[in-house]
Formats: structure tokens, C-alpha cells, sequence
């Protein structure tokens, strides 16, 4: 695994539970990190700490030509996908990750039209892996990932037709002493949120819109309650319509007025750029200086309570031929996760899925070659075994569609 921040000490946390990890690897850009995290778990024939810098895609080959995985888990931030992922390909072996590789705006229309899409790079090289006979599963997260395993879950069990799948994101998560501290990683919230929201039609294709649009408040359920959620740019929009028949595809996230307020003066003082500028003779990139001045997200879970909620919302016709209207959801707790596994709740929620889908992977109910989605899987095998590691799916009807 390359990463070993929240989500990566995270995944361990669970695999640790699993006897099918016979060995984890937590490689990091600072193997102080990498060291902490497999110290915590006491069994150093399991967990080994590495040192690797994840922009090197010579350094990544390295590594895993010395270690010798069954698999790699990407758990960096999506800056670093392009290396990771080539490494894995030159190495010959399998990949995951829970974000895709990074977009970038039309230069003209950036709220109309979509320029390079999430994920583009690695698509456009999904010949190239089925020819090798490799597999690498991208977005395989939480959302995406378990949010796509419901749109297959939906059209495979529970729709003869579907309109729309829109994932929809909500939590009434608090962090205590903080009058502002993301519970995910800044680098990645800013990418997500002031990037042009992607939307698909089956009739217009892909296209744009300004961030935070289309606001809608929407029922969150076991007691999150209303939500006013906004388009987001996200994974789901690319992938779901390549393996589920629908007709739109959206994603909202529950954002809050005033974390919207906040990525919006960030955006007006130029501090979301990713590009370095010259400070006192350093360069420095201004999101890192964002970065660097927050709290860590993995480091928060003792100040937080509440809960977070990631579901998918499908609308169209069930099995009976009348209008159906289905949120499928996955909820975390954080007072239970800090409990069970020292990991705050939205890290956590992240890190068990690809948990699952590598133990799938192991006992071949899971085969693929490509880079491939989790829809492009059944999604069957997964809930039943998401549901073994104590942490099983929801259903909710919302009337007719």
C-alpha cells in the first residue's frame, strides 16, 4: 500500500482482521509515518514500513519488484496516480485505487463542456492492461466504489429500467475546538469541489456546470435528516454509465453553506492553485500551504461524533413494472469506528472497500482484466462479504420514482 496516512493506517486496521493479508507493505513518503503506522499493530511479521516517493514511478518499480505483492493499493492523493499506476503496469501487477487520475477544465467553456475527464488517462489505456493480462480496478473507495456497487447492485436485483442513479453524500459529522477541519484530505476536497461538476445524459452525453449548482435538499436517513447537497465533481459520473444502463447520472454532495463559503474565498485569493510561487525565495504551491495549516484529518477522530452517510439514489421502473425509487446507503459511525479500530468514520468508511474487493480478487469472485470499475463486477459477492466485516449496506424506499 503507498500511502500510509488516514486511510492508508485505516485499511491496514482492517486487513489486520482478515486472514487473507498475509503480509501488508505501507510504503510512504516518510517512513516515519509508514513506521508509526504498522507499530500499532504489534505484529511485525504482517506489517513492514517502506520508504518510497510516490511521484517516482523508477522508485515505485523498485519497490515492488522487491516486494513482491499479489497487489498494489494506491492510497495517495490523485496527484500521484499517473506514476503509481504506470509502475504497476510496468511491474506486472494488479492496481487499485479509491480516486482516479486528475481532470482539467475546458479552457474556454470550463462550465459547459468537460476538457480531460477524471480518469481519461487510465481509461484510454484499458487495451493496453487486457493485452498484458493485468487488471487494474480504479475508484474503489467509498465513493466511488461501494456508491457504483449499488448502481450495479440496483440495476442487476432491484430495476427493470432505470432513469437516474445519483449518488448523494450526507453526514451530521461535528468536529469539536476547529471552526473549520475537513474530515478528508483538503488536497482532495478542493480538487472535487471547485473543479466544473460533471453530468451525464444519455442523450447530451458529458457536460458541465458551475461548482455547487443545482442545490436539493435531500432525506438523509437513521436520523441524519435534510441535507441541502450540490453537484460535485466526481468518479461515478464516468464510470456508472459505461457499465449500468440508465439514463442520467449525477453525484451531490451535503457540503454546508459555509464550507461552500470557505472553498470559495480560497478560490478567490488563488490558494486553491496547485502551481508553486515564489515566497520569500521558496516555491511553494498554495494548496499545500492550505494544506499544511489544517489539522490532518486522520488525527481528528477523537474530536469528532456523528455520522456519515454514502448512498446511491436510483429512480425508474422495479421489477413489478411500476416507478420505484430506491436509496441504497452505507453509513459510519464515528464513536464506533474510533472504538472498534482507532480510525475516524469517513477514512475508515473509505478504507474497508477495498478491503473487501482485494479478499474478492483472492478468491476469484471477482475476475477482470482492463481497468475496470467496481460496477463492472457483480455486486452480490460484495455486499454479502461488506456485510461479514460487520459493516452491512442499508435500503430505503422513497416512494414512487
Amino acid at each position: 500500500m503507498i500511502g500510509a496516512g488516514g486511510v492508508g493506517a485505516a485499511f491496514a486496521g482492517i486487513a489486520q482482521r482478515r486472514e487473507v493479508f498475509e503480509h501488508v507493505v505501507l510504503a510512504d513518503v516518510s517512513i516515519e509515518r509508514a513506521i508509526a503506522a504498522t507499530d500499532r499493530f504489534g505484529e511485525a511479521d504482517r506489517f513492514s514500513a517502506e520508504r518510497v516517493d510516490a511521484s517516482d514511478r523508477s522508485e515505485i518499480v523498485e519497490l515492488i519488484v522487491r516486494t513482491a505483492p499479489d497487489a498494489v493499493l494506491n492510497a495517495c492523493d490523485p496527484r500521484f496516480n499517473v506514476p503509481i499506476f504506470d509502475a504497476c503496469f510496468e511491474a506486472k501487477v494488479t492496481y487499485l485505487d479509491m480516486a482516479m487520475t486528475l481532470s482539467h477544465p475546458d479552457p474556454e467553456r470550463p462550465h459547459e463542456v468537460p476538457g480531460e475527464m477524471l480518469g481519461d488517462y487510465q481509461l484510454a489505456l484499458d487495451a493496453s492492461w487486457r493485452d498484458a493480462g493485468l487488471l487494474a480496478l480504479a475508484g474503489i473507495g467509498v465513493e466511488p466504489g461501494l456508491s457504483d456497487i449499488f448502481a450495479r447492485h440496483a440495476a442487476d436485483e432491484l430495476f427493470s429500467e432505470i432513469r437516474e442513479v445519483g449518488v448523494r453524500d450526507g453526514a451530521d459529522l461535528v468536529v469539536e475546538g476547529y471552526d473549520f477541519a475537513p474530515t478528508f484530505s483538503i488536497w482532495t476536497t478542493i480538487e472535487e469541489c471547485l473543479n466544473p461538476p460533471l453530468i451525464w445524459e444519455r442523450d447530451r452525453g458529458f457536460y458541465t456546470t458551475p461548482p455547487f449548482s443545482e442545490p436539493e435538499v435531500f432525506d438523509f436517513p437513521e436520523g441524519i435528516g435534510p441535507v441541502e447537497c450540490v453537484n460535485v465533481e466526481h468518479e461515478e459520473v464516468v464510470l456508472i454509465p459505461r457499465w449500468v444502463q440508465c439514463e442520467r447520472v449525477t453525484f451531490k454532495y451535503g457540503l454546508g453553506q459555509e464550507f461552500i463559503d470557505v472553498l470559495q474565498t480560497l478560490h478567490k485569493l488563488g490558494l486553491d492553485a496547485t502551481d508553486p510561487v515564489s515566497v520569500r525565495g521558496a516555491e511553494v504551491s498554495p494548496r499545500d500551504v492550505v494544506a499544511a495549516t489544517l489539522p490532518d484529518p486522520a488525527t481528528l477522530g477523537e474530536r469528532m461524533s456523528g455520522r456519515t452517510c454514502a448512498g446511491t439514489w436510483v429512480t425508474g421502473t422495479g421489477k413489478d413494472g411500476g416507478p420505484r425509487s430506491t436509496y441504497l446507503y452505507h453509513l459510519a459511525d464515528n464513536e464506533t469506528t474510533m472504538r472498534e479500530y482507532g480510525s475516524q468514520a469517513v477514512v475508515w468508511q473509505t478504507a474497508i472497500n477495498p478491503a473487501v474487493a482485494l479478499e474478492l480478487l483472492d478468491r476469484g469472485d471477482w475476475k477482470g482484466t482492463g481497468v475496470l470499475g467496481p460496477e463492472a463486477f457483480p455486486a452480490e459477492p460484495f455486499l454479502t462479504l461488506l456485510a461479514e466485516y460487520g459493516a452491512p449496506h442499508g435500503v430505503v424506499e422513497l416512494g414512487a420514482g
